[in-house]
């Protein structure tokens, strides 16, 4: 407007915007990846925010985040031991249902030789509170727990995570074609992560590391 010769607030033309039932065009798409299910409410949670762990398989967090590509969102699923912030599982799909995290949960059974008793953590997400992925936890031998309801908190550990992913290989190294493109970096990510990335909050070493560290005690512990 002021190249035209007027000068207008931005809450005029706000307010006459609004009148005439007009929006602006905003740049870019948002992507849900919790969709709350009411089901969730029969559900405990059994963390109440104290991410923390005494030994590895104690406590497992889970969640989903997305990666847009030029051939549409990519879905990634990520299961994390707390005890050392190693990924124990992951899972990358053009669908966010319940396969896409049942798959990232067998892997992660399968890697820590199918552990009993381990806390499951994820948010209120329908996927994460589906009969399948229920049943699949019981058989396991897990518990689950879910986060509060409108607690943006309730899955803090994961969510960190999954913003060091963003952050570290696909905000920096995007754009990305599609999935095979997006999967092959989230393995290469999910390797260094794992075995090369120093984290702080274990002093500054890595997760593989850090587990080394933990047996290697435990046995001389044992051998004592």
């Amino acid at each position: 407007m002021k190249r035209e010769g007027f000068t207008v607030a931005r809450c005029t033309v706000a307010r006459l915007m609004a009148v005439q039932g007009l929006l602006g065009v905003r740049r870019g798409r948002g992507c849900v990846t919790t969709i709350p299910d009411d089901s969730a409410d029969k559900q405990l949670d059994l963390v109440n925010r104290e991410f923390t762990a005494q030994r590895p398989n104690q406590l497992w967090v889970a969640d989903i985040t997305y990666v847009a590509t030029w051939s549409g969102f990519v879905y990634v699923a990520f299961v994390k031991d707390v005890f050392s912030r190693k990924i124990v599982g992951w899972r990358v799909m053009k669908s966010m249902q319940t396969q896409l995290i049942l798959d990232a949960l067998e892997q992660a059974l399968w890697s820590r030789g199918k552990p009993k008793g381990v806390i499951h953590h994820s948010d209120r997400g329908s996927q994460y509170v589906s009969i399948r992925y229920s049943e699949r936890l019981s058989e396991a031998g897990f518990s689950a727990s879910v986060g509060s309801v409108g607690d943006s908190y309730g899955n803090a550990l994961a969510e960190t995570i999954n913003g060091l992913y963003k952050a570290e290989v696909i905000y920096k190294d995007g754009p990305w074609r599609g999935l095979e493109q997006a999967e092959l970096a989230t393995l290469d990510w999910v390797d260094w992560f794992n075995n090369k990335r120093l984290l702080s909050p274990i002093g500054d070493i890595s997760p593989a590391e850090y587990e080394d560290n933990y047996y290697r005690q435990l046995a001389e512990v044992e051998a004592a």
